[in-house]
Formats: structure tokens, C-alpha cells, sequence
């Protein structure tokens, strides 16, 4: 079966957003609502168990107990406008790119754009935030779809964006493969019945993530740094860089049925 598509994640895939860019947003967002929460790389690491930013935020208060006499309406609201205050500062820490891509992943998009291929973005943040970083980081990139968190009735571990995608592009979820982070965006990529590749973060490195066809520390670049082989689930020669021409043998070998 021939490839046709890559999917992308994009928090901890496209820029490592979530320790130096949502965290600091949600502590400086906390900090113009009145409050003196801080959420450090522990707290914060505990919070990713929920996707979705209003999720989290939404744990942290019941777990904290931090406003028990709050009704349920009052308790919406103030994560509501918690939430729309993160998504506005870490906007522009996007436009004043104060967080670079990661490794690898420009070189990999054009060569998917040069190959043909259809490049999507399938992510758990919010509308204004996924199209900020694909038009502020990515300008070049030909983006066939960027569907988002808000967008959808169910995020991830749940398979609904990904089944999105697939419609979207008009093809099988065997003629696409994903680059995921997490162990619940993996999740939501198999339950869809697609392929993953893994590059992990300081966040995910330590999570369950057997259910990939590759992990990688990242995906890497020939003059700039380089990435690490954490498992391939049959052989897969890498030297630090991962190319497209790689995965497309990959997994074209692999829904072809062969293992060599």
C-alpha cells in the first residue's frame, strides 16, 4: 500500500510547546487573574495525565480542592477565561518565536511536500493556537488540514481527530502514518488503525509507548542535532536522522506484509 499522507501532532512534535511555552503562559496567565499558583515541571508533568488545557486546569482545581464553595457555572467561567488568557500570551510567544521547531521536522515536511504527499495537523490545543505556529513557523508548508482540539467532540487517547484526518485526506488509515509524542496521542493514532513513529520529550520519554512502530528522541537534522533509536519494532537503519525515504520503505513494507 502506498503512502499518502503524514499526520502530525503539534504540541511536543513540532515545537516542544509544553515546558517552555503552555506552562509559562498558565503561570503568567495565573498571575493577571490574581492568583499565586505556580505550576513547576513537576506539577505541570502530572497535569499532562488529561489532554486538553481546560481539562487540566479543571483537574488542578478539583485535585487542589482551590475553590470548593465555586459553582460548577462560576468554575467554567473562570477556566474559560483562564484558558482564553494562556492561549493569547503563549500566541505570542509563537509570533515573537521564542520556541523553535524541533529537529527535523521542516526538512521532513518539505520533503513530504516534495514527494507529494498530503501534510496534516492533528492536534489536542485550540484553533488559535494550532494555526498560529503552522502560519508563524511554517509558512512555507502546503498544510492540506489543521483540525484541532476545539474542533472536535473528543481528544485524544480518542481516535475521533485522526478518523477526521483520514476523511479529510480521502484515503485509508493504512496509506498514512503519524508522528506522535505522547503516549496518549499514540493511542488515539492506533485506535484510528494508523502507523506512529515517536519522538519523544522530557514529558514522554518515561510513558508506555510499545504500541509505536518507531521511537526516536527526535526526529533530527544532518548539520544540526541528531536523534537517538529507543526501539523499532523490526529493523530500521539510523544514523541520527530520520528521512522521509526511510519511512516510506518503513511502512510501505510493513502494510505490504513484509519485515526485511
Amino acid at each position: 500500500m502506498t503512502i499518502k499522507a503524514i499526520f502530525f501532532d503539534q504540541d511536543g512534535v513540532l515545537i516542544d510547546t509544553e515546558k517552555d511555552g503552555h506552562r509559562v503562559a498558565y503561570n503568567k496567565a495565573f498571575q493577571r487573574e490574581g492568583f499565586d499558583f505556580h505550576w513547576d515541571v513537576e506539577k505541570y508533568s502530572r497535569l499532562l495525565s488529561v489532554t486538553g488545557g481546560k481539562e487540566r486546569l479543571r483537574l488542578f482545581f478539583e485535585t487542589d480542592n482551590l475553590f470548593p464553595d465555586m459553582t460548577v457555572s462560576e468554575m467554567e467561567k473562570l477556566i474559560t477565561r483562564i484558558h482564553e488568557c494562556k492561549t493569547t500570551l503563549f500566541i505570542d510567544l509563537i509570533e515573537k518565536q521564542k520556541l523553535p521547531l524541533r529537529s527535523g521536522i521542516k526538512r521532513l515536511m518539505q520533503e513530504a511536500m516534495a514527494a507529494g504527499l498530503m501534510i496534516g495537523i492533528c492536534t489536542a490545543s485550540d484553533q488559535r493556537s494550532a494555526t498560529t505556529i503552522a502560519k508563524t513557523m511554517l509558512p512555507e508548508i502546503d498544510f492540506h488540514f489543521i483540525l484541532a482540539g476545539d474542533m472536535v467532540g473528543r481528544k485524544k487517547p480518542d481516535p475521533e481527530i485522526y478518523l477526521q484526518g483520514l476523511e479529510k485526506a480521502g484515503i485509508r488509515s493504512e496509506e498514512c502514518f503519524v508522528v506522535e509524542d505522547s503516549q496518549k496521542g499514540l493511542q488515539a493514532a492506533r485506535a484510528a488503525g494508523i502507523r506512529a513513529i515517536v519522538t519523544t520529550t522530557l514529558f514522554t520519554e518515561d510513558e508506555d509507548l510499545h504500541d509505536a512502530d518507531i521511537i526516536v528522541s527526535r526526529l533530527g537534522d544532518p548539520s544540526g542535532k541528531q536523534g537517538v533509536l529507543k526501539y523499532a519494532e523490526y529493523g530500521f537503519d539510523f544514523d541520527g536522522v530520520v528521512y522521509l525515504s526511510m519511512l516510506l520503505d518503513y511502512f510501505q513494507n510493513m502494510t505490504s506484509g513484509s519485515s526485511c
